[in-house]
């Protein structure tokens, strides 16, 4: 049954925007949520927090005029509830089932997808180079990208399509123009926004090692080569080649400050190393993982911050709310950063997570390969990056 094809009780729901229960969750109230999509649905992707704790009851269950008795008994009747779906229809018609039953209800708008909307700003303070560094947080699926500004001019680093107004909309206001957005791969997860900023002016980049992997656009980009350098204001912006997520993963180092490594290396774990040959080749991309790691990243100053291009539910936020962390803080809290070869490769290719909902057809829309439409390109990446490897074997005691 269709949202729309939903008979809807005949009472006044009240709504609760994306952007309103996402500061009662950040400002630690008891949030208790009733999300009504399918059992599979609800598994694969779900909002989280310290302080929230959610039900799930498919919407079909409140279909009936007399709705079990064990499931209402699953459904406090002392607090307020928040209901939700995938787009926003279902919840406001079991909010209103709900409603006539005595329980004190609202409903999410949009649902989960008004929830992939969200997508945050916040300045690194720690960030010690020139201009002001910013890193963006997409807290639905955990994808993280960087803004560098200084003086009128502006870079930013892992774009996404869905938000890629919102880049130029930003910089206008901080006063600058965007002179580049970079990315460090190929992405599995997301579709990237670099292809849509180019077309707005800005200079696209893209890894020239990742070109071999099929890209159709490569002779309308400016390629990033190991070692090059671009410039926003006087903030410098290096490349560092860091291949084993995927053979063209490519990081960049801000300043000698933050170090922006895409999929390569978390907050709270290592990439996964089987997204770009499968199975087959994830041992030979884990060993060039392992000797990018030990060779081209932890080889840099332990004060340098690092950077993702995701955060999962087990990464603490740093004191200023950016999932950002010294090299050196990493290397004492991840065992995973002091094995040796052979124990690192083995352990992150005990446990790795699934693969990130339609990942081939990310891949190859991100190659140029296939199209999507602006509504397509944001179905297909809704849900969980699932771009790293498991962070409960990973990390320290």
């Amino acid at each position: 049954m269709d949202d729309m094809d939903l008979p809807m009780p005949d009472v006044e729901i009240e709504s609760v925007s994306p952007d309103e229960l996402k500061d009662r969750i950040d400002a630690g109230e008891d949030v208790t949520l009733l999300d009504t999509r399918m059992e599979s649905e609800y598994n694969e992707w779900k909002i989280d927090g310290e302080t929230v704790e959610s039900i799930n009851i498919p919407y079909f269950e409140f279909l009936d005029d007399e709705i079990d008795g064990d499931v209402l008994a699953r459904i406090p009747d002392d607090r307020e509830i928040t209901v939700l779906c995938a787009k926003g229809g279902s919840s406001e018609y079991v909010a209103g089932t709900l409603k006539e039953r005595g329980y004190d209800v609202d409903h999410l708008e949009d649902g989960m997808n008004g929830w992939a909307r969200i997508y945050e700003r916040v300045e690194v303070e720690r960030y010690g180079g020139a201009g002001t560094l910013y890193q963006y947080q997409r807290p639905s699926s955990g994808c993280l990208g960087y803004l560098v500004v200084d003086g009128d001019e502006a870079a930013v680093i892992d774009p996404l399509r869905a938000f890629a107004d919102r880049y130029l909309e930003d910089v206008d206001d901080l006063g600058a123009d965007l002179q580049y957005a970079i990315d460090t791969h190929i992405h599995a997860d997301h579709i990237s926004g670099v292809r849509s900023l180019d077309a707005e002016g800005v200079e696209g980049v893209i890894p020239e090692a990742a070109v071999n992997r099929g890209v159709t656009y490569a002779d309308e980009m400016t390629l990033a080569a190991d070692g090059d350098e671009f410039e926003a204001g006087d903030a410098t912006i290096e490349t560092v080649y860091t291949p084993g997520h995927t053979s063209g993963m490519t990081s960049y180092l801000i300043e000698d400050s933050l170090l922006a490594t895409g999929d390569g290396l978390f907050v709270e774990s290592v990439a996964r190393p089987d997204l770009e040959e499968g199975d087959e080749g994830a041992e030979d991309a884990a060993r060039q993982l392992y000797e990018t790691l030990q060779e081209r990243v932890l080889t840099l100053p332990d004060d340098t911050l690092i950077g993702g291009a995701h955060f999962s539910d087990s990464a603490e936020p740093a004191d200023d709310g950016t999932y950002t962390a010294p090299i050196g803080q990493l290397e004492a809290e991840m065992d995973a950063l002091t094995m040796d070869e052979d124990e690192f490769v083995e352990l992150i290719l005990s446990d790795m997570p699934p693969r990130p909902a339609n990942y081939e057809d990310i891949i190859s829309t991100n190659l140029g390969q296939q199209e999507a439409d602006d509504e397509e390109a944001f179905e297909l990446e809704l849900g969980p990056n699932n771009c790293a490897a498991s962070q409960e074997s990973l990390a320290g005691d």
